[in-house]
């Protein structure tokens, strides 16, 4: 599967990259493949491995915040595998 999500912690000021940055430890740490994106990460691998990793950024900026705001994306297709620059890939191909 791969998974789009989006994650921030509300109310801590106007510049979130220090605990965007925090995700991105956690992420790298997992090692399930990613893309890091300008509005997210993209997240390659079994269900319950990718939902660990988003779990695991979320407890990480709710020990910094109260608030936590997820968004989540998925593309669930059993047996595919090495999507990330495939999909990408494929469409740029047909351009």
């Amino acid at each position: 599967m791969v998974a789009d999500f989006a994650i921030s912690p509300v109310g801590l000021g106007p510049s979130l990259s220090p605990y965007v940055a925090e995700a991105f430890k956690i992420i790298e740490r997992s090692g399930v493949a990613y893309q890091h994106h300008a509005m997210g990460t993209n997240l390659e691998g079994e269900w319950d491995e990718v939902m660990a990793v988003i779990k695991a950024c979320r407890d990480a900026m709710l020990a910094s915040a109260d608030r936590v705001s997820i968004t989540i994306k998925i593309d669930d297709r059993p047996g595919a595998g090495s999507r990330l620059d495939y999909k990408v890939r494929s469409a740029q191909e047909k351009m």
